[in-house]
């Protein structure tokens, strides 16, 4: 790959959490930088604060709710018309176990922000990243991981925030692994990561969650994958901070993966 100076890396849900301090460890290399985020106040503020902490101008905010698929499709259109190439992308933005229930299209929230959103992004972005191969594609997951409920997927009938919580983010590796193996000849690598357990972040503790570890080592994780020349080459795997092994049996099932990728196709009407 590049020198991480030479590289765009763009990271959504960059402006809290392991987000922005994957952001500032990447800002410190020098590395372009594109950063995602909700609320164009606080953007505005980390961009600025990213800036004045690392010395790197080359850092811009991208604004996009992701619980909006309307949104997602803006701003992929946004970054692939305004910059030639993407070496690296951080799908990391994500919701928790509490929150609203629906997202802004009527999807369960979490499903639509931590799962269908970075599918669609990251299906949209993929000509981008192509053009600037050897490229990696980092999608944040979670150890927590239920198996996919075909038959009540919003979870209509058995609501639950953690169940919700888990199977967005199986969902997401098992997306993962789909995309690793359609991008194997095309030098662009995707993997995905469990970055900690109960991490000092907003997120554990709205849901009322005692920290259990501090949210820089899940940013170390998450960069790592991003920028380790030991990772060259290395693609649809998953990993638990930095240690490569198993993620729940449904992301190994075939059959699941397909049913997943065709219902995801009609919910994103994404044909990519």
């Amino acid at each position: 790959m590049k020198s991480i100076n030479q590289q765009t890396i763009l990271i959504t849900g960059a402006t809290d959490g392991i987000g922005k301090l994957t952001a500032l460890q990447l800002a410190k290399k020098q590395a372009r930088l594109l950063i995602h985020g909700r609320n164009e106040e606080k953007l505005h503020r980390v961009v600025a604060e990213l800036k004045a902490t690392s010395g790197n101008d080359k850092i811009q905010g991208l604004l996009a709710d992701f619980a909006s698929l309307a949104q997602v499709r803006r701003l992929a259109l946004q970054v692939s018309e305004t910059y030639d190439g993407l070496d690296t992308l951080i799908n990391n933005a994500g919701v928790g176990t509490s929150g609203e229930r629906y997202s802004q299209d009527g999807h369960e929230l979490r499903f639509a922000v931590n799962y269908l959103a970075p599918f669609l992004f990251t299906r949209l972005l993929l000509p981008v990243l192509k053009k600037s191969a050897p490229a990696r594609i980092v999608n944040v997951s979670s150890a927590g991981q239920h198996p996919v409920d075909f038959d009540d997927v919003m979870l209509e009938n058995s609501f639950d925030g953690m169940k919700a919580y888990c199977q967005s983010k199986l969902a997401l590796i098992m997306f993962t692994f789909d995309l690793a193996a359609e991008l194997q000849d095309a030098n662009v690598t995707a993997n995905t990561l469990h970055p900690g357990t109960y991490l000092d972040t907003n997120m554990v503790r709205r849901a009322n969650i005692t920290p259990l570890g501090k949210a820089e080592s899940g940013a170390d994780a998450i960069v790592f994958l991003a920028i380790s020349s030991a990772l060259e080459g290395v693609t649809g795997k998953y990993f638990n901070v930095k240690a490569e092994t198993r993620a729940d049996a449904q992301a190994y099932d075939r059959q699941a993966r397909k049913q997943l990728r065709e219902l995801t196709r009609q919910l994103t009407a994404c044909s990519e």
